[in-house]
C-alpha cells in the first residue's frame, strides 16, 4: 500500500476540507491510501508544547510521516501571499530529512485557501513549492485537461487547487473546487504508484 501524506494547517476549516477531498481522490487509486496530518498553531509569545494529539481533527505530523510517505500534498491558508507560520515552522524542522535525502524523487503537490479571489493564492502555492524543490521532490500541478480550470468562477489554479472562502471564511467549497481537489489527489496517487512500481 502506497501512503500519500496530506499535510496541512487550517484555521477556519476550509483547508482541512480541501485536504479531505484530496484524500478521497488519493483513495480512488488502487493500492494508495491517504494519511491526513496537521500541525499545531505557533505561540505568539514563546515556544509552547502542544499535546501530541489534537482535541479534534487529524493527528499532528511527525518527521516520520514525511520520511515514510510515497508522496505529499501540502496545504495552507494564505498569509500575505505566503504559507501560514505553523506550516512553515514545521517545514523548517525538516533539515535532517534534507540531509538524508529522504524526500528526493517523491511526488508532491500544494493547495491553499484565501478570503478573496485576489488574496495571494498563486503566490502562496508557488512559495510552498520552494522547500519541496529544495528537498528534491517532483512537484505536480493541475493540467488544463481538468476542464474546471477553464470554467471556474471561484478557486482553482494550474499550480494546485485553491478555494475562495470569503471575508468571513464561511463560503463552502464550490463544485469546481471540490473536483479539482479530488483530481489532484488522484494525480498525486497515480504518480506515486507509478514511481514506486518502477
Amino acid at each position: 500500500m502506497h501512503e500519500i501524506l496530506v499535510l496541512y494547517y487550517s484555521r477556519y476549516g476550509a483547508t482541512a476540507e480541501m485536504a479531505q477531498r484530496i484524500a478521497h481522490g488519493i483513495e480512488e487509486i488502487d493500492g494508495c491510501q491517504a494519511r491526513l496530518r496537521t500541525v499545531p498553531p505557533v505561540s505568539t509569545v514563546c515556544e509552547a508544547t502542544a499535546d501530541s494529539i489534537p482535541a479534534e481533527g487529524a493527528p499532528y505530523a511527525t518527521l516520520d510521516d514525511l520520511k515514510e510517505c510515497a508522496g505529499l500534498a501540502l496545504g495552507s491558508p494564505t498569509r500575505f501571499g505566503n504559507m501560514a507560520a505553523p506550516l512553515k515552522y514545521f517545514i523548517d524542522s525538516t533539515s535532517s530529512l534534507w540531509l538524508a535525502g529522504s524526500l528526493t524523487g517523491k511526488p508532491a503537490a500544494v493547495f491553499t485557501s484565501t478570503s478573496s479571489l485576489h488574496g495571494g493564492q498563486e503566490t502562496t502555492l508557488l512559495s510552498m513549492m520552494l522547500p519541496l524543490l529544495h528537498h528534491g521532490m517532483l512537484v505536480l500541478g493541475l493540467p488544463y485537461s481538468e476542464t474546471e480550470l477553464l470554467s471556474t468562477q471561484t478557486g482553482g489554479t494550474p499550480y494546485g487547487p485553491s478555494h475562495t472562502a470569503g471575508t468571513d471564511s464561511k463560503r463552502p467549497l464550490s463544485t469546481e473546487e471540490k473536483n479539482l481537489c479530488r483530481a489532484l489527489g488522484r494525480r498525486l496517487a497515480e504518480t506515486a504508484s507509478k514511481l514506486q512500481n518502477t
